[in-house]
């Protein structure tokens, strides 16, 4: 469930009786900004606007959410050129300016359009417009369920899968050790993971590789930290190989990375931080003090220590991070980089 009084909401209002019903939005969403037409003229505190559709694309990925006070017809027209993909796209919701009615335009499930559309009709006394499947058929969204768990979906185009088999009312195979999806969903719906079949949609929810079927929703739970040592100079592309190809060997998903850790004489190495922003990660430093704290790591270097002062970087590390006495992948070193792998741990 999307918190919305914690997002970036864009209010956009054509006309005088849209402005009162933006300023009720703005009394239950203070922090919402308000656009309005510059025709409107002085009076309310807004951002004025002269050509919407120009207006909102220099603003269009600043929001969570736009919420348009005017004709449908008008907000798609402004949209259409702006909308790209689902899982990325801010959402989208219009209303009449009499605020009857609510209309999740855009962004339903993952940008949670369909939410603030519920939302916004609460404090409106509005009626909320849903037209998802899943939500007019009474079904559980695997899309919502994977954004509230924090889940990173690896083939989106098998969404659609899944959700006409919950409509059908038929079960899938779901694959789930971390008991992250399964008690979300009705046991009427779930299958045993040894029935994939090609023919059939599932859910698998690992960090773990596996030869799946083309209609299998693949999830990653963001459970892996890279620990990492490295050379001084040592670049981006360096460190990427050596972890892609370690995540390889082990049958890992790049994609359940949840962070990036080392020792804190590395904060400034230009490599490392430009391979965080590269994958999409944080990056955390901690000191020689907190590194040489942890015990019993599987392989302490005597000349790590005589040079930086602590007998382990990456595997002190990624176990600090943890809060794990273990490793799934002990340091494995590379020409000019040191790296192991932990999970942190999900209690179902």
């Amino acid at each position: 469930m999307i918190d919305w009084i914690e997002k970036k909401l864009a209010v956009w209002v054509l006309t005088p009786r849209g402005m009162i019903l933006a300023n009720r939005v703005k009394q239950a969403l203070p922090h919402a900004d308000l656009f309005a037409s510059q025709k409107l003229g002085p009076g309310e505190p807004y951002t004025p606007f002269f050509v919407l559709a120009r207006d909102l694309a220099a603003v269009w990925h600043h929001y969570d959410a736009h919420y348009f006070i005017m004709a449908a017809g008008i907000v798609v027209r402004a949209i259409a050129p702006l909308i790209r993909d689902k899982s990325r796209d801010p959402a989208v919701v219009c209303s009449d300016e009499a605020g009857n009615f609510v209309i999740s335009l855009v962004s339903g499930h993952i940008g949670g359009a369909n939410e603030l559309a519920v939302k916004l009709s609460t404090e409106l006394g509005a009626t909320p417009v849903i037209t998802t499947a899943t939500d007019v058929n009474k079904v559980p969204g695997i899309d919502v369920i994977a954004r509230d768990q924090g889940l990173y979906i690896e083939n989106k185009a098998a969404i659609k899968y899944v959700s006409m088999a919950f409509i059908r009312g038929e079960p899938v195979p779901v694959h789930d050790p971390f008991h992250l999806v399964s008690p979300h969903l009705p046991s009427a719906l779930m299958e045993a993971p040894s029935l994939f079949a090609p023919e059939k949609s599932g859910i698998w929810v690992d960090y773990m590789v596996h030869d799946l079927p083309e209609k299998v929703l693949v999830l990653r739970p963001k459970m892996l930290v890279a620990g990492m040592g490295c050379r001084r100079g040592v670049t981006c592309r360096e460190l990427e190989d050596h972890l892609r190809k370690v995540f390889h060997a082990r049958e890992f998903s790049v994609n359940s990375l949840s962070k990036i850790v080392s020792v804190d004489l590395k904060a400034d190495e230009s490599g490392l931080l430009e391979l965080a922003r590269t994958l999409n990660v944080p990056i955390e430093f901690y000191t020689r003090d907190e590194l040489n704290q942890v015990k019993a790591v599987p392989t302490p270097s005597s000349l790590v220590n005589k040079h930086i002062g602590a007998e382990s970087v990456c595997e002190a590390a990624a176990m600090l991070a943890t809060g794990q006495p273990h490793l799934l992948t002990p340091k494995t070193v590379g020409r000019t980089v040191t790296l192991a792998i932990a999970e942190i741990p999900f209690i179902s």
